[in-house]
């Protein structure tokens, strides 16, 4: 038999093929059912060298052999792989993929590919694969080509994982991975050297936590040793809408406090709105790895993610250029890793994590404010001093600040809503600017947002869905946003309750304009900056409804508390986009550039 290692770098096609089999033996799987065929030649010799502990089982009849695998399943409860060749092959794994989803079996189906350019022309044994099997997968996509990059090893290893999961979760079913191949497909040279990449690639430091790391967190039971022995670890509060907000910010405040480790919030997270309960709470980590210097000091060893990812570029490049150990905490059966890291998903809510005996001594002293926070490590004392001294500086500077710039919008709500209120905030620059600038404070505002695609179709249509029969809310929004969707105020006339529109009116699309695209001109203006010079007094006279042109901050800070009980209006802030952008670009960098800690 070939040895494993050396024949993993005969070429590209054999190293993917081997990173995506050793995923899967690290997962658990052992049973591979191969069918035979020539596009499927990587997988089948990779999965051929992982005998014994796979067992590979070559089964001529494709429908058999599903069905066989399905049995397998069946029989064990752990996924079982099906692997096949380009074509109609894997169209006679159907039948038994639709018996596996409605009897809830786990199988992931392995089908392989001819690349793009060899499809839609008429080369032989060619189909259209995407898809093939409809709705009836719980999850599918279609791998990336090959390609010798330790991104692109990182991408295939984070999807085989999330494939493995969805096998499992949210319910047992099928899983498709579509999975191309360019020649040569037998482990033959191809011309590419890949032996800086082997100098590169430790597997086991690349596999490190895949393997159903012991112990896991289970609901309730003690944290790992790891976390509790390591002082140079962050809690990364992410993107996060919950329905007990308090009960949730509780739950990160108990496990930052058990473990002295800081919690890095993003804007949209409800950790921002209830800050009393964590005193190591750090709302300017953006701005704070700005500084290269500061950022390399802080660098963690592990990361517990609550939630989604936080919106900042520079968290998400400081992230994967350190390479944390990281665990995902998140109940969703999705894949929260858009970094590709050394990840591991724990599918339970921060709730339901133990967090040792004396939390609640520790957040009886996280009530009493900065007078009775306790540093065990210097690293923690490191992150909340920077956090003191940058937030000093954002206030100061937006304090001072008189002239209209959008970010101050973010800054100023973030102090001025009444407590509770339910805020909708609109994609694009203003999630950033709440991300920036928005002020950790106790008054448990319920911030909403669709970051799950992100768009900013259907954003007024969203707010007033949030508002209607509830407590006065209120939205942020760009105008480009707004006036995607002007047809939402056509439900005024059914609407219950009040919302109060902020409408930042830069007359164009300003997170374009952080973009490098901004130099260019022609076109930017035209297809990006894309001004609109809408009159929004007329628009909102033209649908009924009410608007104000607002000219100072004090102004705004009397119209945002109290707030109207019903009706929609309209508070316009006309600022300057290329302003705007030049401030960013000129600020952001020097709130962390001098502090020293």
């Amino acid at each position: 038999m070939l040895d494993l290692i050396p024949t993993a770098f005969r070429n590209v096609n054999q190293l993917w093929a081997y990173i995506l089999t050793e995923t899967l033996k690290r997962l658990g799987l052992s049973c591979a059912v191969i069918c035979p065929g020539s596009r499927s030649t990587p997988l089948t010799v990779a999965f051929a060298q992982q005998i014994p502990e796979i067992e590979a089982i070559s089964i001529l009849d494709e429908r058999s052999a599903a069905f066989f695998a399905l049995g397998r399943a069946k029989a064990t409860g752990r996924p079982v792989a099906i692997v096949c060749t380009s074509g109609t092959a894997g169209a006679n794994f159907y039948p038994a993929l639709i018996e596996a989803k409605e009897s809830r079996v786990p199988l992931l189906i392995l089908t392989t590919d001819r690349p793009q350019e060899l499809r839609d022309c008429h080369s032989g044994q060619t189909i259209d694969q995407w898809k093939l099997y409809g709705n009836y997968p719980n999850w599918q996509a279609e791998l990336a080509l090959p390609s010798p990059d330790m991104r692109m090893l990182a991408y295939l290893r984070q999807t085989i994982i999330h494939s493995w999961e969805r096998t499992q979760t949210p319910s047992k079913g099928p899983v498709h991975l579509n999975i191309p191949f360019r020649d040569p497909l037998a482990p033959i040279p191809d011309g590419i050297d890949l032996s800086d990449l082997q100098s590169q690639l430790n597997i086991e430091h690349f596999l490190a936590g895949i393997a159903n790391p012991s112990p896991l967190p289970t609901p309730h039971s003690p944290l790992p040793l790891s976390w509790q022995q390591c002082d140079r670890g962050i809690i990364i509060a992410g993107v996060a809408q919950v329905q007990q907000p308090q009960e949730y910010c509780r739950a990160i405040a108990q496990l930052s406090q058990t473990l002295k480790w800081p919690v890095l919030a993003e804007g949209l997270s409800p950790v921002r709105n209830y800050a009393k309960l964590n005193p190591y709470l750090i709302s300017t980590y953006d701005l704070i790895l700005r500084n290269q210097q500061l950022a390399k000091q802080l660098t963690p060893e592990m990361v517990i993610q609550v939630g989604e990812m936080p919106t900042s570029k520079e968290l998400r490049n400081w992230i994967t250029a350190t390479q944390p150990l990281r665990w995902v905490i998140d109940p969703s059966d999705q894949n929260l890793d858009p970094l590709h890291g050394r990840t591991v998903h724990l599918r339970v809510g921060v709730e339901e994590l133990g967090c040792g005996g004396d939390e609640g001594d520790e957040g009886d002293e996280g009530d009493e404010g900065d007078e009775g926070v306790r540093f065990s490590s210097d690293y923690l004392q490191k992150w909340c001093a920077a956090e003191t001294q940058v937030r000093k500086a954002v206030d100061d500077s937006f304090g001072k600040m008189e002239e209209l710039f959008e970010g101050k919008a973010a800054w100023l709500l973030s102090q001025t809503l009444p407590p509770g209120t339910p805020l909708f905030i609109a994609n694009s620059m203003p999630v950033r600017d709440v991300e920036f600038f928005w002020k950790p404070n106790n008054l448990g505002v319920r911030s909403y947002f669709n970051r799950g695609a992100n768009g900013i179709d259907g954003t007024l249509s969203t707010a007033l869905g949030i508002a209607h029969r509830h407590q006065s809310s209120v939205m942020l929004t760009g105008d480009l946003a707004l006036l995607h969707d002007t047809n939402g105020f056509l439900i005024r006339n059914k609407f219950v309750g009040h919302l109060t529109i902020l409408l930042i009116n830069n007359n164009g699309g300003g997170i374009f304009e952080m973009l490098p695209i901004a130099k260019f001109e022609p076109p930017f203006e035209e297809f990006f900056g894309t001004p609109q010079d809408i009159d929004f007094a007329q628009l909102c006279a033209t649908y009924n409804v009410q608007h104000e042109l607002i000219t100072s901050w004090q102004q705004l800070q009397e119209k945002l508390n109290p707030l109207p009980t019903t009706g929609i209006r309209v508070l316009e802030l006309q600022t300057n986009r290329k302003l705007d952008a030049r401030w960013r670009q000129e600020h952001l960098g020097k709130f962390a550039a001098n502090i020293g800690i």
